[in-house]
């Protein structure tokens, strides 16, 4: 027996009639494309990640704190675009493998610090250098010129978003 909404003979198997407009069309093939691209470029990295023996968000807590130093659980969290709760999963894990440490900021005795241990410098900076070459073979089928200009159209649509539409 066919379901009920199958039983009537008015169903239609093909697509919808397109009820949006041009620019709606366009807008969302930029979106399908830009999660495509997105969803293809994260599990390039995080199959490139696993060589070091870390997950994408261990790699990018100790990427971050390598670069711009001691941080904060909160600014860690803001920096990789995560929960609160997932950075503090992410640092335990980190602490556990002895690659980084937490410890109250002496401005404010509130705040936690994350910090690098010298085995998390040390593995960082052993790594960084060569994921820095394979993401740029990711992009290399871009010119320079091309990877500036979407960086900078992507940020652009990223700021728009977040202040017109989120804020």
């Amino acid at each position: 027996m066919l379901p009920p909404d199958l039983t009537s003979t008015s169903h239609v198997d093909g697509p919808a009639t397109r009820e949006w407009t041009d620019n709606q069309e366009r807008a969302l093939r930029l979106w399908i494309s830009l999660a495509r691209c997105y969803s293809t470029f994260s599990k390039a990295i995080a199959y490139k990640v696993q060589e070091y023996d870390l997950t994408t968000p261990q790699f990018g807590v100790l990427e971050a704190l390598y670069h711009l130093g001691p941080l904060s659980l909160g600014e860690l969290a803001e920096k990789l675009l995560v929960t609160g709760g997932n950075v503090t999963y992410v640092m335990d894990r980190l602490e556990d493998q002895g690659l980084v440490y937490r410890e109250r900021s002496p401005e404010d005795r509130r705040v936690i610090q994350g910090k690098l241990t010298a085995a998390g410098r040390d593995r960082i900076a052993s790594v960084f250098l060569g994921h820095a070459k394979y993401v740029e073979s990711l992009v290399r089928h871009l010119s320079p010129e091309d990877q500036s200009e979407l960086r900078g159209l992507l940020k652009s649509l990223g700021v728009a978003i977040r202040e017109h539409d989120l804020g």
